[in-house]
């Protein structure tokens, strides 16, 4: 990995029912975002939020919203790539995935080279209970990680709530990781968005880029954004308030593990990965891949 700037962009869908106008205006949006923090800032990687072709809530059929968008690669995304190439950057997109068959959709996440071709999609392993289309909603979870290797670094990818898994952020540092990018239109609360960037990057001794949504989507839907840079020791170096825009940090490899906190003159010593017990890992497989679920009841 090398030392950079990397950009959290935070934009808000256009108003209204959801359209082949409104998805092209929204793909027109991010290009202008894009363009602009460049400008700005100098970024040479960005992330933009989930689903950000569309806006999260379709308010429509999964076959509907099919229909508005497209494979990957494939139209929909063609003038980010366009931008990527000029403009000589990276690109992590949040977008909705046509599928094999009409009404499987994906909710999937983009990378884009400096060249503009696409390296790599990665489909959400983890949709939300009400997104995924055995809950009544409209998204099929995808089965496979990414990881990709750009001239910045080793870029991993997860989507929104993906960030409250530790298996699957691990094994993307286990891959090689060195940044994972988490495009998302998150509802929760700013803690659990903060807590879980913060502890996944911790975890794993990561960069963590999370790009949250902001305003509403088709269904009215309202997003706080708070979009951050976490360090590999868990540090918010970058965080946004609530309206658009961006935030942006200088990642740099010799400073990651430099110290065990920000500016302190202790050094870091021990590494998560490293230091894993293999050997306590290995003995309860069984138990990481048994079905569970919480003791307490829900609501």
């Amino acid at each position: 990995m090398k030392a950079f700037t990397a950009a959290a962009l935070q934009i808000a869908p256009v108003p209204g029912p959801l359209s082949a106008e409104s998805v092209a205006a929204n793909v027109a949006k991010c290009v202008d975002f894009t363009r602009r923090c460049v400008d700005a800032t100098g970024a040479e990687l960005l992330v933009l939020p989930e689903s950000a072709t569309t806006g999260f809530t379709p308010a429509c059929p999964p076959e509907e919203l099919w229909d508005l968008i497209t494979d990957l690669p494939g139209g929909l995304i063609e003038p980010l790539q366009d931008v990527a190439k000029e403009l000589g950057v990276v690109i992590c997109v949040g977008t909705y995935e046509r599928g094999p068959e009409r009404g499987v959709v994906y909710n999937s996440s983009v990378l884009i080279d400096r060249s503009g071709e696409v390296l790599g999609v990665y489909r959400k392993t983890h949709p939300f209970c009400s997104e995924i289309v055995t809950g009544g909603g409209w998204v099929t979870p995808g089965d496979t990680v990414a990881v990709c290797d750009t001239d910045l670094g080793r870029i991993g990818m997860i989507i929104c709530f993906d960030g409250d898994y530790p298996e699957l952020s691990r094994i993307q540092a286990v891959q090689g990781a060195e940044i994972i990018c988490r495009p998302s239109a998150l509802l929760r609360s700013a803690d659990i968005w903060e807590l879980t960037s913060r502890a996944r990057a911790y975890d794993n001794h990561v960069y963590v880029i999370g790009a949250n949504a902001v305003g509403a989507d088709p269904a009215g839907v309202l997003y706080f954004g708070n979009s951050h840079i976490v360090t590999p020791i868990a540090h918010i170096a970058a965080k946004a308030a609530t309206h658009e825009g961006w935030v942006t940090a200088r990642l740099d490899p010799a400073e990651a593990m430099a110290s065990l906190t920000p500016g302190s003159n202790i050094g870091q010593a021990f590494d998560h990965l490293r230091d894993r017990n293999l050997d306590l890992i290995n003995n309860h497989l069984d138990d990481l891949r048994a079905p569970a679920k919480t003791a307490f009841p829900h609501a």
